[in-house]
């Protein structure tokens, strides 16, 4: 089969699947596995170039909803009739039943089903760690800055925390995503400030962005060891890594 992905999580499913190699075209913003990177490009996300996607002739288009705007990517494809499935996973649980969704599609039943067990299996692995923790530990979760944008309660960045033995300060807010200010943050006291910027590399991120902030001082961290700098693409797409991401954050957390 030929299989386009139009969005990074769409194409790391196709990657944990074994599938990565009947990808005949990607979204700009997929970098993951090295394998993709000589494959066509077909524009951001928000600005796909169904053109080329048509011309690429796919057996089955990888859409998605996970971010706002994408809508208009699903209704060119349903215009030209080009078949396509359409994702929208909000939870670990989401994810999971994708790998089998995905799998049969593309008529490899067997093998989301094995890949949907083992993610289950390692994810199961780490919440028994983090059920036995002594202490659990707030965690704020900033992906974007300015205005400040933080998982709510409907976000898999709160099952993570959990998962991981700790709290998500705005996981009392049944929102998928929430914008707030600086001060409600303050007020609720993280022990962890967790910064993944939506589509910004872990490099560019500056932990003197939020020293610098008003009040930073009340929450009295010794030192800025409790401002984590985390990798996006491990935390701000939902596809399967996101145990790779709850992997290393257990470690950071509770060393």
């Amino acid at each position: 089969m030929r299989v386009i992905s139009l969005c990074p999580s769409n194409t790391e499913i196709m990657e944990y699947l074994g599938l990565s190699d009947l990808l005949v075209g990607v979204d700009d913003f997929s970098d993951w596995p090295d394998s993709i990177a000589t494959l066509p490009k077909l524009g951001p996300d928000l600005s796909i170039n169904i053109d080329l996607v048509e011309q690429l002739q796919p057996d089955m288009v990888l859409a998605s909803l996970s971010v706002p705007g994408m809508e208009k990517n699903v209704e060119a494809l349903q215009k030209r009739g080009i078949p396509h499935i359409v994702l929208n996973p909000q939870s670990l649980k989401d994810i999971e039943e994708d790998l089998i969704f995905v799998s049969e599609v593309i008529g490899e039943k067997e093998r989301g089903v094995e890949s949907a067990r083992q993610f289950r299996l390692r994810l199961e692995k780490v919440q028994l760690q983090g059920a036995n923790v002594y202490r659990r530990p707030s965690l704020y979760w900033e992906w974007w800055p300015k205005p400040i944008f933080t998982p709510g309660k409907i976000n898999w960045l709160t099952e993570i925390s959990e998962a991981a033995g700790a709290i998500n300060i705005f996981q009392d807010i049944e929102l998928a995503s929430v914008q707030t200010d600086w001060e409600d943050v303050v007020e609720r006291k993280p022990d962890f400030i967790c910064l993944a910027w939506v589509g910004v590399r872990k490099a560019k991120v500056q932990k003197s962005v939020v020293k610098k902030r008003p009040g930073y001082e009340k929450l009295n961290y010794p030192g800025d060891d409790h401002i984590l700098i985390l990798e996006e693409e491990l935390y701000c797409r939902p596809s399967p890594r996101l145990l790779d991401g709850l992997e290393r954050l257990v470690n950071i957390i509770h060393k």
